[in-house]
């Protein structure tokens, strides 16, 4: 089918050129309109996330750069600024790259989730505009199917790969359920805030966090309910915590061996859970040698996030083969779409050249002509107009010697032999 993938994505451009060629939910109407109003696509969709901007379109091979200067274009850049950060698919190419995205293969974490209910949300966006026909909508379904299938079917999604959600996947394995468990959480930068939304999505009632500053806490803690508190106040409170992750960039410990321990008699020595994921680190290693604490640091995470990469990598080798079969798959439909579009237009054309024969021979009856004359200049005429084209191919295909075509006029004419 005539479509071009444009796009850019972490993998070729760093986030400040990655921000301006990103689109807004009000935007992206506007984009689509003007893809067609401008380009001639009678089919797009736009993906824009915090990790790629892409545009699929009904577009001709040839209107690749006239796509990429429209993107420049419509967010006032440089085309020459795009132009080295930028990627384009064609065809089959392309149906194979929309695929890999939904399934998580082209992701900045290997087989994350989000990217397919994103991929969801554009086609739907597209379709709202009056920019989703029946090509799209079967390319879109297919895709979402086989998505669907990598992650029923494969492992791509069933491990930890950051050591934010390893912390969290681990806690879980310990506690059986996180709902009624106290977590103290230490700093309020990236690491942190992302251990934070994964506990959250555990259903986590009871966080806290402490910080340096409250400000930065607060702004963390209050999408997810959770209390903030100083550094200075975690003694205090640290009895409370059933599991505590830290991640500051504090050059000294923030816990000591004597605080935990004194937070573990005030416990009644109840286990508590502590992850370090701090470099260097927020947690004493003595703080292992307590009885009933279990201190995990960043280096035991990793171990566990490079096994599970690995099983990844293995799955995502299964999730490609899965990929290629729904693009033949795809292609074989669409294959079939032509030649019933190709079917048709034959048969209109031949429809119309008989009913126009026709109404001259009814005509030259009615003016009183001879029947015979008539009948034999109608079967002239038509048989002229159905050997016309074929013939031309015939010629010419005998002239550049092409046997293929010439085998294969020979069968679709019905010859025993030319």
């Amino acid at each position: 089918m005539a479509l071009i993938a444009l796009g850019i994505n972490h993998n070729t451009a760093p986030v400040d050129v990655r921000e301006k060629v990103a689109f807004s939910a009000d935007a992206q109407l506007d984009a689509l309109l003007s893809l067609r109003n401008e380009l001639g696509s009678q089919e797009s969709v736009i993906l824009s996330t915090c990790n790629r901007t892409e545009i699929y379109a009904q577009l001709d091979a040839q209107q690749q750069q006239a796509l990429l200067a429209w993107l420049a274009d419509f967010h006032n850049l440089e085309q020459q600024s795009l132009q080295p950060n930028s990627y384009v698919y064609q065809e089959q190419d392309a149906i194979r790259h929309l695929m890999r995205v939904a399934s998580g293969l082209d992701s900045l974490v290997l087989g994350e989730p989000q990217i397919l209910g994103q991929v969801k949300q554009a086609f739907v966006s597209a379709k709202d505009s009056g920019m989703v026909s029946s090509g799209f909508e079967r390319l879109f379904q297919q895709t979402f199917a086989v998505a669907k299938k990598v992650r029923s079917d494969t492992d791509i999604g069933a491990n930890a790969v950051s050591v934010a959600y390893a912390s969290v996947q681990l806690a879980k394995h310990i506690f059986s359920s996180l709902d009624k468990i106290k977590v103290l959480l230490i700093g309020a930068g990236e690491t942190i805030e992302l251990v934070a939304r994964h506990l959250h999505e555990q259903q986590v009632k009871s966080m806290l966090v402490a910080n340096r500053t409250l400000a930065r806490a607060q702004e963390l803690a209050e999408p997810i309910g959770a209390r903030v508190i100083t550094l200075a106040q975690i003694p205090e409170h640290l009895a409370e915590a059933d599991i505590v992750i830290s991640s500051t960039a504090s050059q000294l410990p923030i816990l000591g061996k004597g605080v935990v321990e004194r937070a573990l008699k005030n416990r009644r020595h109840q286990p508590m859970f502590l992850v370090d994921l701090a470099v260097p680190r927020d947690i004493e290693a003595e703080v292992a040698e307590l009885d009933d604490a279990y201190l995990y640091t960043v280096d035991d995470l990793q171990q566990i996030v490079q096994q599970n990469l690995a099983s990844r990598q293995s799955a995502a080798q299964k999730a490609e083969q899965m990929i290629d079969l729904a693009v033949q798959e795809f292609l074989q439909w669409h294959g079939a779409q032509a030649s019933m579009d190709l079917v048709r237009d034959y048969r209109a054309q031949s429809e119309a050249n008989k009913f126009k024969l026709q109404e001259r021979a009814l005509k030259q009856l009615a003016d009183g002509k001879d029947p015979q004359d008539v009948i034999v200049e109608l079967a002239n005429k038509l048989t002229n107009s159905l050997i016309h084209a074929p013939t031309q191919a015939i010629k010419e295909a005998a002239l550049s010697q092409d046997t293929n075509s010439l085998n294969l006029l020979q069968r679709a004419l019905g010859l025993e032999k030319i």
